[in-house]
């Protein structure tokens, strides 16, 4: 893995795969999830929950989504959110495995690090199966899958804060090194 990871680490690509994930994530924040939510009378989409939901409330949103708000949600959100966790864990891996790099702290454990924006892609894409699961069986929602995809939602926020709570130290040691350098060579 560390190979592929250092075999992809071009600014340039890297830079276009952010450009292109955050585009992604900017169409769903400002088209469809705002659409999906239309019709949610005032309730979070389950995507929208980092701390989960119960059973109750999945049934209760699903419900006040109505048919259509469900097909929204279905075949306008989904459909982008199929694309953005595999686009977000792979560029974001790459920008960390490059800011280590930077660091000097990719050949050590340090680089176990790049794996978590996978690990919160992976989340992601269960959560969204979930969620398609629990769309096309409503009303018959089991409680279980309502609770499992709870729990993917919250890995997937959990490991997504992680990972950028870890890119924006890495920003500043890359800062704190560019300032020492400065001051050594003046």
């Amino acid at each position: 893995m560390r190979q592929l990871v250092k075999r992809n680490l071009s600014g340039k690509m890297i830079f276009w795969m952010l450009i292109i994930t955050n585009l992604i994530y900017v169409i769903m924040l400002t088209i469809t999830i705002p659409r999906v939510m239309s019709f949610a009378g005032g309730m979070k989409i389950l995507d929208m929950m980092p701390t989960g939901y119960t059973p109750d409330y999945v049934n209760i949103l699903l419900n006040t989504l109505g048919t259509e708000g469900r097909h929204a949600y279905l075949y306008n959100q989904l459909p982008l959110d199929a694309i953005y966790p595999f686009m977000c864990g792979t560029s974001y891996c790459l920008l960390l495995a490059y800011l280590l790099k930077k660091l000097n702290k990719l050949e050590g454990n340090l680089f176990y690090l790049c794996l978590i924006p996978l690990f919160a892609g992976f989340f992601d894409y269960c959560e969204n199966i979930g969620i398609v699961t629990m769309l096309t069986s409503y009303p018959n929602n089991s409680a279980d899958l309502s609770k499992v995809t709870s729990v993917f939602s919250v890995l997937k926020s959990s490991l997504t804060l992680s990972h950028s709570t870890i890119l924006i130290v890495c920003l500043a040691l890359l800062g704190r090194n560019k300032i020492l350098k400065k001051k050594v060579a003046s």
